[in-house]
């Protein structure tokens, strides 16, 4: 019925995959106000470094 242990494999990941983003989405649901608060930050994080990026950036070219 099945054709390769790579098949078996597949299957197998597909199924773990779903159950784990089910339980994601359970967590999230469940502490939905400390979720909020960690995207949040990490956005706040992305600004900093892209900022930090950009700083550099305009230093080397200042530079040349």
């Amino acid at each position: 019925m099945w054709g390769s242990d790579m098949d078996k494999t597949g299957i197998g990941a597909v199924i773990i995959g779903l159950a784990l983003c089910i339980l994601g989405m359970y967590a999230i649901w469940v502490f939905l106000p400390d979720a909020i608060a960690v995207v949040k930050g990490l956005i706040g994080i992305a600004g900093v470094l892209i900022g930090l990026m950009l700083l550099v950036f305009g230093i080397l070219i200042i530079k040349e």
